[in-house]
């Protein structure tokens, strides 16, 4: 074991361990076992790197201007490489076993920070030959956060990790959309009975069912391609509270353009970064259009699995079977795919409560809260990814319609009669529909019993490419 202090005091500490005495008290202040999210933390590894990048141009540029009396602290070389090269591997997703802070913690985020240093710095001096823990050598605070501050890094690095996983859900979305395209064309003239409130409403088609999805996931795709917009503004190298307090101008300048280069995101250090530091209104409205996404998810999977639902009759319409129902009922088959899409929704739901309540609890110059707010939009990322993929790939792709039954189906429902209204009107309509329901007749079968049109006449009306037409003319009657 090795001793590690701070002011508080010393703690024993696992001599090969990676982190330190502040990931410790975090991990004991803070107990259970919510992981912290690994994209965040690969994340801090670019923006630490960065931050490491820009601090040796800095002293090559001072240097290069004042010579060897250049008035500032220096890092020898052999350590800020080392800190690069440790940097890196947080990027890569290295060693994350060591960090030990939980995601639901107290501190600004102050525990995400120095845990990172703490490992940053351990890698470094293993790299120098170094034991851990050799801290006069390279230090978590003077040299592994040199020029930063929990404040700026942390948020920056979480705006990294939510860009990453915006570009993986705008594809996944994409997918979707395309998926649901395929089916729009293919059921493009399937005549099916169109439904309000759950009953038999009017004549209508898979295609167009389809066609409201696929622009409700458009529209989806399209807001979620402006989140980047809407948080691509860092506060990096604005310190504690964005008035960059401790750190060169240089360094404030470069340090961002270095971070855009090194993660080819569209990252702008922000013109005001007071107010990017303590207001965080741009998590708010991202996660507003993750929840929307969320809204159209839980409507498609809950419309295809009361499609497929026998609780009538037995459905035109078919979803994949995925996985055996019951383990007292044979051979039954659960919507499986929909019940995890809609619990995937509603989760999303709780995590846009937490976001915009905590968002609003920043108090003065920072928002204390930015870990749980942080951890809950990158749940929710992760969450509506995979509620994509599933659904694309298990749900949409297999959906089966027998076509045959489904226009047999409509054509002995009441609703076909509202489109008789234009030529026979409301009452005749209405004559038909309640002979249909209760002698369970076809609507060619009322119209012969009843005679209110020629049967050419119906049989033109009731053409798939009359019923689907937006409207009608003059002439059509």
């Amino acid at each position: 074991m090795r001793i590690e202090k701070d002011f508080l005091g010393t703690k024993e500490i696992a001599d090969q361990a990676l982190y330190g005495i502040h990931a410790l008290r975090a991990r004991e202040n803070f107990p259970g076992h919510s992981t912290f999210n690994k994209n965040w933390y690969k994340a801090m590894g670019l923006v630490k790197h960065a931050c490491y990048l820009t601090y040796e141009k800095y002293i090559n540029a001072v240097t290069k201007k004042y010579g060897k009396q250049a008035p500032v602290q220096k890092i020898e070389q052999e350590k800020i490489t080392a800190l690069q090269h440790a940097a890196l591997k947080i990027a890569s997703g290295d060693f994350f076993e060591q960090f030990i802070v939980p995601a639901i913690q107290g501190g600004a985020g102050t525990s995400i920070n120095m845990n990172i240093n703490e490992i940053i710095t351990n890698l470094a001096l293993n790299d120098l030959k170094r034991k851990p823990g050799e801290y006069e050598f390279i230090d978590p605070i003077e040299h592994a956060n040199i020029f930063q501050s929990t404040n700026d890094t942390v948020p920056t690095a979480l705006k990294v990790a939510i860009m990453k996983l915006l570009e993986a859900l705008e594809e996944t979305v994409n997918n979707s959309r395309n998926q649901v395209e395929t089916l729009e064309k293919k059921y493009r003239d399937a005549l099916r009975t169109g439904y309000t409130q759950l009953q038999q409403a009017v004549p209508t088609s898979y295609g167009k069912m389809f066609s409201a999805y696929n622009d409700a996931l458009s529209r989806d795709w399209w807001r979620i391609s402006k989140c980047a917009e809407r948080i691509k503004v860092v506060n990096l190298g604005g310190s504690a509270i964005g008035s960059g307090i401790t750190v060169p101008t240089y360094f404030i300048m470069e340090v961002v353009p270095t971070l855009q280069k090194l993660t080819g995101l569209p990252i702008t250090r922000g013109e005001n970064m007071m107010d990017a530091t303590s207001n965080l209104d741009s998590f708010v409205e991202i996660h507003a259009t993750l929840k929307s996404l969320a809204v159209n998810l839980e409507k498609i999977a809950s419309d295809l699995r009361l499609l497929a639902a026998d609780i009538s009759t037995h459905s035109e319409f078919t979803i994949p079977e995925r996985q055996a129902g019951s383990s007292i009922m044979p051979g039954k088959v659960n919507p499986v795919i929909s019940e995890f899409i809609i619990s995937s929704a509603h989760k999303v739901y709780a995590n846009d409560q937490i976001v915009s309540t905590l968002a609003g609890q920043g108090h003065l110059e920072l928002n204390a809260y930015i870990p749980q707010i942080g951890d809950a939009i990158l749940e929710s990322l992760e969450i509506l990814i995979n509620a994509n993929r599933s659904m694309a790939a298990h749900l949409i792709n297999g959906i089966s319609i027998n076509t045959k039954e489904a226009a047999a189906k409509l054509y002995n429902s009441p609703s076909i009669c509202t489109a008789l209204i234009p030529y026979i009107g409301y009452h005749k309509a209405g004559d038909l529909a309640k002979h249909m329901h209760q002698h369970k007749t076809s609507i060619f079968e009322a119209n012969e019993k009843l005679r209110v049109l020629e049967p050419k006449k119906l049989e033109q009306i009731t053409q798939a490419s009359n019923l689907l037409k937006l409207g009608y003319k003059p002439s059509d009657l």
